[in-house]
């Protein structure tokens, strides 16, 4: 099955744009659709059941994040993983959740340490069931319940707009050498320095848990060598 056999239902109380745009997104953080593969317009018309306005400018947003190539008048390609859109990506995650830990663990927080505990778990029995899609679906609540804590939802969502390429970087990364299992434990780390007030501790694991990914990139672009974009890939 490809990924544009996975059904889809039109809310037609949203943007329609917005809704094949975060369709598309999805799908291609998620690997469903890997890095080369032809969205064709009429194809994504059909499948959308929309016209070409929505699927245009869903595309376009899709380039801004780097996620596609578009070839004027030829054909839209899935772009590979752009490295350097990553590297800034985590620059600029790091930056924001070493503030955030700090922020949340001034002071004891027994109980938002006791709610990301409970994810944690839910994360465990998701990778013990081999389930490493809803492992990331819970992985990203772990992590916005830490700025929605600090009252930061905004904030949240401008990350997630930077990290399409991190994203589909840390998900090549996630079944290899035990990442997993490193993840659970950084997260469990953070938690129990937020509950129990140390600020310090909670931003060593910060550091420690956004930073092995980009640490193993030799390891990855060896292993996926079609899925990254050339050192010399001129820039977008």
């Amino acid at each position: 099955m490809s990924a544009l056999d996975v059904p889809f239902r039109l809310d037609r109380s949203r943007n329609a744009t917005a809704q094949v745009f975060e369709h598309l997104r999805a799908q291609i953080v998620g690997l469903a659709l890997k890095p080369g593969t032809v969205l064709a317009r009429p194809a994504l018309c059909e499948y959308f059941q929309l016209s070409q306005s929505p699927i245009r400018e869903a595309l376009l947003r899709l380039e801004e994040e780097r996620l596609v190539d578009i070839y004027p008048q030829h054909q839209t390609r899935v772009r590979a993983i752009d490295l350097a859109a990553a590297r800034q990506a985590h620059f600029f995650r790091l930056s924001v959740e070493l503030e955030i830990a700090w922020v949340l663990a001034r002071e004891p927080r027994p109980e938002l340490g006791r709610q990301l505990l409970d994810l944690v778990a839910r994360q465990r029995g998701c990778l013990a069931a081999g389930d490493l899609e809803q492992f990331t679906r819970i992985d990203m609540e772990f992590h916005k319940r830490m700025y929605d804590a600090s009252e930061l939802p905004d904030l949240w969502v401008l990350t997630r707009r930077r990290s399409g390429n991190l994203d589909r970087l840390r998900r090549l990364h996630l079944p290899l050498n035990g990442k997993a299992q490193s993840i659970l434990q950084q997260h469990g780390r953070i938690a129990r320095c937020i509950a129990r007030g140390d600020a310090a501790g909670a931003q060593r694991a910060v550091r420690d848990h956004l930073s092995g990914t980009l640490q193993a990139l030799d390891v990855l672009r060896e292993r996926f060598p079609d899925m990254l974009l050339p050192p010399d890939y001129p820039p977008a």
